[in-house]
């Protein structure tokens, strides 16, 4: 390639050079950095090999040559439809649909929310880690629901600060197989990947620190027991949830890799658990911002088919 001349514009000021030249050139930070390191680029007429040093509004980077993997990456991709639940110019929540990958990783490069949200944010593009810009935290691919997406530097550091501290707070609903013993309760059992099947997570001394709270919404007696619960989490392993409640021996409905796959619901497409909840400090307010969203409607119409168990009945008075 010809050599490559850019002014840094707002919206990089700040940003680190490694960053700059990989904006630039679309390519991964990785090769933006050995590029960098190599002599390759220059910054207001200097060659400079520090990746670290961070360039201002106005610098005039060149860079002479293309790095050695040169390859598109994250391209914006207009056709992913992406439902915004709040926005403002630090903070976004997304209602995820159910089958739609949050990021790029192994067997999906395209057509995930990430592509989607570059469309239309592309301040996004520098904010939090390469791959997966502006991602605070993630949910699977079948979990639908609300997720939070940073739009800058300062909202990622604060969010992600939330979340350690875990003043971030996330509730579920989820349909469950049978009735569980107390209304309320909490599962406090480590998380790790199983030995025997690599791509399942599973309750292990091994495993990391894992704690989900619960509180039964409903209980439904017909066509099968069920109950409706509200889960929190209070800290945010692979598949917490769903691990957690199959070891109490109350599997999430239609979840056929923990053994909630059965019928009369063997027809539901994905498993009923949505991300109903999320609240957070606002990282430049400090303001409680609070965004609900409700069942989607295949999860709707799976509740529907259950009806509420009956209210103890109350024995007759009989008189004397």
């Amino acid at each position: 390639m010809s050599a490559v001349e850019a002014t840094v514009p707002g919206a990089l000021a700040g940003e680190r050079l490694d960053r700059v030249v990989a904006v630039l050139l679309e390519c991964t930070r990785t090769a933006a950095s050995a590029l960098v390191a190599q002599g390759a680029v220059s910054v207001d007429g200097i060659v400079t090999t520090k990746g670290a040093i961070r360039v201002n509004e106005g610098t005039h980077v060149e860079i002479s040559r293309a790095p050695d993997d040169s390859k598109p990456t994250l391209v914006a991709d207009p056709s992913v439809a992406v439902s915004v639940a709040f926005e403002d110019e630090a903070v976004l929540v997304v209602d995820k649909p159910a089958g739609l990958v949050v990021h790029p990783g192994a067997g999906h490069t395209t057509g995930t929310l990430v592509h989607g949200l570059l469309a239309r944010y592309p301040d996004i593009r520098l904010v939090g880690a390469e791959g997966r810009p502006g991602i605070v935290h993630r949910l699977d691919k079948d979990t639908s629901g609300l997720l939070l997406v940073a739009r800058t530097p300062q909202a990622y550091r604060s969010l992600t600060q939330q979340l350690k501290a875990r003043t971030v707070g996330r509730r579920y609903l989820t349909l469950v197989w049978g009735h569980l013993d107390a209304r309320r309760g909490a599962i406090d059992a480590p998380i790790g990947r199983s030995a025997r099947m690599p791509t399942r997570m599973t309750v292990s001394a091994r495993g990391r620190a894992a704690r989900t709270s619960y509180d039964v919404i409903e209980e439904y007696v017909e066509p099968a027991a069920t109950s409706l619960l509200a889960c929190t989490l209070d800290t945010g392993r692979t598949h917490q949830i769903r691990v957690h409640l199959a070891a109490i021996g109350h599997p999430v409905v239609g979840d056929g890799r923990y053994g909630g796959r059965r019928a009369p619901l063997d027809d539901l497409r994905r498993f009923f658990l949505h991300a109903a909840h999320v609240g957070f400090d606002h990282p430049i307010t400090g303001e409680r911002i609070e965004v609900d969203s409700a069942l989607p409607p295949d999860l709707a119409r799976a509740r529907a088919r259950f009806s509420v168990s009956p209210a103890p009945a109350t024995p007759a008075h009989r008189g004397p």
